[in-house]
């Protein structure tokens, strides 16, 4: 679903002014950004010769991973290049203290808000095609039924042979002809797949709103991840879920966490399927259910935004005397921990060095041990900011459409309901707001009335059509 803002003068630089985001880096993180860009020092060990490629969304700059994935007898070699973005930031200097106060970069449809200076993370410490470039090399021995093996982890000089993006990606698989680099990549994909689902992990896979820039307008549409975007997320989360094992085996380190589901949750999860008429067989956990899920069937869909209760209370736990009480994460199955995105979010750079540690025999460096303890608290601070920012600007561009609209009516489909009202989502304009009305049919299509599109305030709301 699209619909084009034309001319749009929707100013998310004063949204930006409102919400307090961090605006270009000082003159002093510039000159440090530009003296570690000219002074890296390459690792020892050469993985030139492996032929890694990036996959990203086209036009990207800041190119955490590169893969490759090859055969064994027993399954698969996945050999994932992260960025060594400690290469480039040293402890104490003005690119981490601006670092550790931004906490991760934020995406606005105008512009990017970078973690750290472009010179760095578009640049220098960004896996770009032909650039030997210092990095973290995973090497991870995966089963054909997608069970570990074994697990490398180690400094490496890197050259990726090819910057991809997800589209092009996907037309290649449709036809048959991926990059040798990546050709087993849906295998080893699905492999990783049916291991989550044997941990039964909760996989929503929600279409997401999306506003990009058309031209001198806008565009809002609904968004849903392409089968390749899974399967390379799969590689990611493999990734993130040995860094996991590396730092609970040794004691110390800091983790992504989501609880497990509240029984009440679950409940109230089973009687919404029941009403949806969606099956739910005796014994299954809700991951399971939920993956049978058609995308395409509004009940279905109704269902999985309900099921979105089921992962609250993400958050990080550091630890460094042994495993926190704590240890899962929901949707995942399985503990994990972030390592796979060092350019774009902070924790990943220290959680990277106590893996390297851990897995060399070697004592955790202090500059990274000693930043654990308040790396949750940062992160929570910026996880919350970026949300808040997302979510301003959906709610600022649905406003702005349907701004000379009020009164008219629109096909939409109910995706959760109160006692007096609930959530629609538009046909179109791909737009997701508050309806007001007794005994909304959930996961069924009615008429609505747009009563109120406020754009300074950020506010669409509607009303049942009789």
């Amino acid at each position: 679903m699209t619909h084009r803002v034309a001319g749009a003068p929707l100013d998310f630089a004063a949204l930006r002014a409102e919400l307090e985001v961090p605006g270009d880096f000082a003159s002093d993180v510039l000159a440090d950004a530009e003296r570690s860009a000219s002074n890296v020092e390459l690792p020892d060990h050469d993985a030139t010769d492996l032929p890694l490629v990036t996959v990203d969304p086209a036009g990207s700059r800041d190119l955490d991973q590169a893969v490759h994935v090859g055969r064994t007898d027993g399954g698969f070699l996945v050999s994932y290049a992260i960025a060594d973005v400690a290469a480039f930031v040293r402890p104490g200097s003005p690119v981490d203290v601006e670092a550790h106060a931004r906490g991760e970069t934020l995406y606005f449809p105008d512009r990017r808000v970078p973690l750290h200076p472009p010179v760095l993370s578009e640049g220098a410490a960004s896996l770009l095609p032909d650039q030997v470039r210092p990095a973290v090399l995973w090497r991870i021995g995966v089963r054909a039924d997608g069970e570990v093996t074994d697990v490398d982890v180690r400094r490496a000089r890197v050259r990726s042979v090819a910057q991809l993006d997800y589209a092009g990606v996907q037309s290649d698989a449709d036809r048959g002809g991926l990059p040798d680099a990546i050709a087993l990549l849906p295998d080893v994909g699905r492999a990783r797949l049916a291991a989550a689902r044997r941990c039964h992990a909760i996989d929503l896979d929600l279409p997401e709103q999306v506003v990009e820039q058309d031209g001198d307008g806008w565009t809002l549409h609904l968004r849903t991840p392409l089968p390749v975007e899974r399967y390379n997320a799969a590689i990611s989360l493999l990734t993130g879920s040995c860094a996991a094992g590396l730092m609970l085996r040794a004691g110390v380190g800091v983790l992504r966490v989501v609880p497990p589901q509240e029984p009440g949750a679950v409940a109230a999860l089973r009687r919404a399927a029941s009403a949806l008429r969606v099956p739910w067989p005796d014994g299954a956990a809700p991951g399971d259910v939920l993956d049978q899920l058609d995308r395409g069937n509004p009940r279905h869909v109704a269902l999985m935004e309900h099921a979105t209760s089921l992962l609250r209370g993400a958050g990080y736990v550091a630890f460094a005397s042994g495993p926190p009480a704590q240890t899962l994460h929901a949707g995942i199955g399985a503990p994990y921990a972030h390592v796979t995105a060092p350019l774009r979010r902070l924790v990943d750079r220290y959680a990277t060095e106590v893996c390297l540690a851990v897995h060399a025999g070697q004592p955790v460096p202090e500059w990274a041990s000693s930043a654990l303890e308040a790396l949750p608290a940062e992160m929570q601070r910026a996880d919350h900011v970026a949300h808040v920012a997302d979510r301003a600007v959906v709610d600022a561009t649905e406003a702005w459409l349907l701004r000379d609209r009020v009164g008219d009516r629109f096909a939409a489909t109910v995706i959760d309901a109160e006692a007096r009202g609930g959530t629609v989502v538009l046909d179109e304009p791909a737009v997701r707001a508050r309806c007001e009305g007794a005994d909304l049919p959930v996961g069924e299509r009615i008429t609505v009335r747009l009563v109120t599109a406020d754009v300074v305030a950020r506010q669409v709301r509607f009303a049942a059509a009789p």
